[in-house]
């Protein structure tokens, strides 16, 4: 089990390198983490929903993502609540206080899932969740140590030297945990190392001196990380701020405008627009106005009626309403779709108080919230050009269409979404539209980008890229794989492991 001295260690990435770097060594490996807090999900085979980081690991594995990989997950919807999903489906809706004396309760459905998963592996690595210091919520705890604990898991403990303090991050864990789980923690890694790895040797031996763990490798910080998912929306930002100094080079790029907002969800499906040549994508944060663009992009969102709220008070909303009646493209995804329409209708209060909304107007569509979420795969092709597409649907309520509205999409053989605007303004609740190339380009050319079209000069530009986005999060995971065996004792880590031996 990888632990971390704090939230955003590197716990996901280093879990998903090292399934690929065991796959890759002839075993069955699976991924597991007991709870997980995100708004970026993914849609299992199963029917359910886990952690986007469980199916990134799920990917490196090479198996498809199953419930039992995450079987809870929190998808915050405000400061103090938040959706509950208990393996795969959703069950309520919890405050953070109650929620602390409900996890005793859901640890025997946490230990059925973990076991379901033994028995198909050779090894499960398991990810904890924050910070294994905790311990003002150690006692109903089923992340950390509660988890070590019950199966009697041995715990590798991982800091970050890029956020600094990593020493004292290090062995405070030690001081502060009980002895009795203090125990459990057996090494521990060192990651996000910028410069001479050298340097920080006297620090890694100091450590393992005075906490008694097994210095188990110091790990350089590899910009291709930069390639896979973004957990959440911190990651995001690091994220897209280290693909723009990247660039593509050359000039005209095609400016793609995203509003951040506080409960913005599964926005993986900026990453493909991230890669593809000429594009470049523009986060807008709080206190600022839009940057101009050519496009607008507003991605999925936990709360549409919240989030819808939040572009009206930060004067988000008027301005895309304007970019639209410009004839500049305008485009939403999920929620995203949602606030394009006219209206947003929550009778049951299923985000929250039972309200309506007006939308920004630009889709003849409107939506009510509620009802069983939808959770399911779909393939299909874009109703304008015929280019394929696949992704997933992940979603409450329903949205339709005006009768003689235009939809955007055939998606298992019904139409999806809607179209306006000469092709420029467009919502689906399809994440993954721009995975294949050859729709992304055709949307690209769509919103404006004649250099995308199929002949144009960006689109040539790319023709190294993959047909598919996942082909290069799978190359970023070899490379991430290659990373840690360089400079990770992995066979010591391999030594560490044990059977399960459950503890009531």
């Amino acid at each position: 089990m990888l632990q971390g001295t704090g939230s955003s260690v590197g716990k996901s990435t280093l879990v998903a390198g090292l399934a690929r770097a065991l796959t890759r060594r002839g075993l069955r490996v699976l991924p597991f983490k007991p709870q997980n807090m995100s708004n970026n999900a993914a849609v299992t085979l199963d029917g359910g929903e886990i952690g986007r980081a469980q199916a990134l690991q799920a990917r490196a594995c090479g198996v498809a993502p199953m419930a039992d990989m995450n079987p809870v997950l929190l998808k915050p919807q405000g400061e103090t609540g938040a959706q509950l999903v208990v393996r795969g489906q959703r069950v309520d809706t919890v405050e953070a206080r109650t929620y602390q004396t409900r996890k005793e309760r859901l640890m025997p459905q946490v230990l059925e899932s973990f076991k379901n998963l033994v028995s198909r592996a050779d090894i499960v690595l398991v990810e904890g969740a924050g910070s294994a210091s905790e311990v003002n919520l150690r006692r109903h705890d089923i992340a950390n140590m509660g988890f070590a604990h019950a199966t009697q898991a041995p715990v590798v403990l991982v800091g970050d030297i890029d956020r600094g303090g990593v020493i004292a991050s290090l062995v405070g864990t030690q001081v502060v945990l009980s002895a009795e789980d203090a125990e459990k923690i057996k090494g521990f890694v060192v990651n996000r190392m910028r410069g001479d790895p050298t340097l920080f040797a006297d620090g890694m031996q100091f450590v393992a001196q005075k906490t008694g763990w097994q210095a188990l490798g110091l790990v350089p910080h590899l910009p291709d990380v930069h390639d896979l998912p973004a957990e959440d929306a911190a990651d995001l930002l690091s994220t897209l701020r280290v693909r723009h100094k990247r660039g593509h080079g050359g000039t005209p790029r095609l400016r793609i405008v995203v509003p951040i907002l506080p409960m913005i969800a599964n926005f993986d499906d900026l990453d493909p627009l991230c890669v593809e040549p000429g594009v470049e994508v523009v986060p807008a944060l709080e206190g600022e106005t839009l940057p101009e663009g050519d496009v607008i992009l507003l991605p999925g969102s936990k709360a549409t009626l919240a989030d819808l709220a939040c572009l009206r008070r930060r004067g988000w909303a008027g301005q895309i309403v304007e970019h639209a009646q410009s004839g500049r493209a305008v485009m939403g995804i999920c929620g995203g779709y949602q606030m394009l329409g006219h209206s947003v209708a929550d009778p049951s209060g299923t985000e929250g108080t039972a309200s309506t909304a007006q939308g920004l107007g630009l889709l003849p569509v409107h939506t009510v919230l509620g009802g069983q979420k939808k959770l399911e795969y779909g393939t299909g092709f874009l109703a304008q050009e015929g280019q394929p597409v696949a992704g997933y649907e992940m979603h409450m309520g329903q949205t339709d269409r005006a009768w003689d509205a235009t939809p955007f999409l055939q998606l298992n053989g019904y139409a999806e979404g809607c179209v306006a605007g000469n092709g420029r303004i467009w919502g689906t609740y399809l994440h993954g539209i721009f995975t294949h190339r050859a729709a992304r380009l055709a949307l690209l050319a769509r919103a404006g980008g004649e250099a995308f079209a199929p002949d144009g000069v960006w689109a040539r530009a790319g023709e190294g890229l993959p047909d598919n986005h996942d082909s290069t999060v799978d190359a970023a995971l070899d490379r991430l794989a290659d990373h840690l065996e360089q400079y990770m004792d992995v066979d010591s880590l391999l030594a560490l492991a044990r059977p399960p031996v459950y503890v009531d």
